[in-house]
């Protein structure tokens, strides 16, 4: 029953029948992605978390009041609670003065993770885009694929139909009537596999998008020529990664948040003032006594030592890992930018002439066996070759668009132009 449901609701996908089919073009679903992908809305919270915590770092320390009140007047033995002009009462007031420029540095620190924040989004607009785009072309080329199938089954089915009247009036053996229905049975089983990796892709778009209705993409073949490696080459590439790539400037940043903390450190080792101010209305050596008090702390155990030497540490490591992080970088482009050349070349030798021979085979081989001209095995054999062959060009031809699609998100820039 389940299977029964898949096909009917892809039916529907591929038909584009359904009122609530989305019929989207490139640009108009990443128009549409960016406005409801919910990954990238949730991000977005992070990076308001990570600037409030900049303004939290900014803040000065609060005062501290205290009150200290009679609670028993023993010389008269007769008042409670008396803060009367005889009683006695204390307020003192204490404030932290930070030493070292430890709030600015606090201040440094704050924002270069929220920095951090925005390159991790960047990085993560990145990569939900190019795995919207792969799954966008992907699905294209799957549902052209499927209409090829669809139509070949049609065909094969009335062959099969005509074959079984023909077989009724003993004028087939059973040996061809079979031999065309395991053909229409293999072209089924194709398709339906084909489906089963549609409607992967299907639960990928929708996730991406926002939605739950189905999405037909609509591409123009000829706007495809746009990808182009044309003017382009690894060594450029490289470079334009190393500048551009969200994942190394957020490795970068953090590389700058430990130099931050370690200079953060060095200053919490520098003890902090509290100024304090006390009024005392009859329990000091003269009535109404007011003072004023300054405290440190002696920095006789506690320097901060293993703070400030795993700061240092910690600095060299994000030195070491951002190293790491370029030369992978370097090597993806390159990686990447060898496989747009292979698929460029395996395109450039089935493209034209290739395939419009095959489509004037499809055309024939049908007419021609009706005729007589070929035989059940070269039809069959003919037919098969046809259909892996369609399947095989599409699937590189999404291949390609791939190759280019990965390209752009190891460069981490836009390349091409849709």
């Amino acid at each position: 029953m389940r299977f029964i449901l898949v096909l009917i609701g892809l039916f529907i996908t591929l038909t584009g029948t359904a009122q609530d089919t989305l019929r989207l073009s490139m640009r108009q679903a990443d128009s549409l992605f960016l406005r409801t992908n919910v990954l990238l809305l949730a991000e977005r919270f992070r990076i308001e978390a990570a600037q409030a915590e900049v303004i939290q770092a900014s803040l000065l320390q609060n005062p501290t009041v205290s009150f200290e009140l009679s609670a028993f007047n023993s010389a008269s033995r007769t008042k409670v609670l008396d803060v009367g002009r005889q009683g006695q009462k204390i307020v003192s007031a204490e404030q932290l003065l930070f030493t070292g420029g430890k709030r600015n540095k606090r201040i440094a620190l704050a924002q270069e993770s929220a920095r951090l924040t925005e390159y991790e989004f960047t990085d993560l607009l990145r990569g939900l885009r190019f795995e919207l785009r792969s799954r966008f072309y992907d699905t294209y080329f799957q549902q052209q694929t499927i209409n090829r199938y669809t139509q070949q089954i049609q065909t094969i089915q009335q062959t099969v139909d005509a074959f079984e009247k023909q077989y009724e009036r003993n004028n087939v053996s059973l040996r061809e009537l079979l031999r065309l229905k395991a053909l229409l049975f293999q072209l089924r089983n194709d398709r339906t596999d084909i489906l089963f990796q549609l409607a992967e892709n299907q639960q990928s778009l929708r996730t991406l998008l926002g939605t739950e209705f189905p999405v037909v993409p609509v591409v123009n073949e000829a706007g495809l020529l746009s990808y182009s490696i044309n003017g382009l080459s690894a060594d450029s590439l490289r470079d334009t990664a190393l500048r551009q790539r969200s994942d190394l400037k957020a490795t970068q940043s953090l590389t700058k948040q430990a130099e931050l903390n370690y200079n953060l450190q060095k200053a919490l080792a520098k003890p902090d003032v509290r100024l304090a101010g006390t009024y005392d209305q009859a329990g000091s050596y003269i009535p109404h006594y007011v003072g004023v008090g300054l405290a440190v702390d002696l920095p006789v155990f506690n320097r901060n030592q293993g703070a400030i030497k795993s700061a240092r540490s910690q600095i060299s490591y994000q030195q070491q890992y951002e190293k790491q992080k370029q030369l992978q970088i370097a090597n993806e482009v390159s990686t990447a930018f060898d496989k747009v050349v292979t698929v460029e070349r395996m395109m450039q030798s089935v493209e034209g002439r290739f395939t419009d021979q095959f489509e004037q085979l499809n055309l024939g081989i049908t007419l021609n066996f009706g005729k007589g001209n070929i035989s059940l095995l070269e039809f069959v054999d003919l037919i098969e070759t046809y259909n892996e062959s369609i399947r095989e060009l599409n699937r590189l031809k999404a291949d390609r668009i791939g190759a280019y699609e990965a390209l752009t998100y190891a460069v981490g820039q836009d390349l091409f132009s849709r």
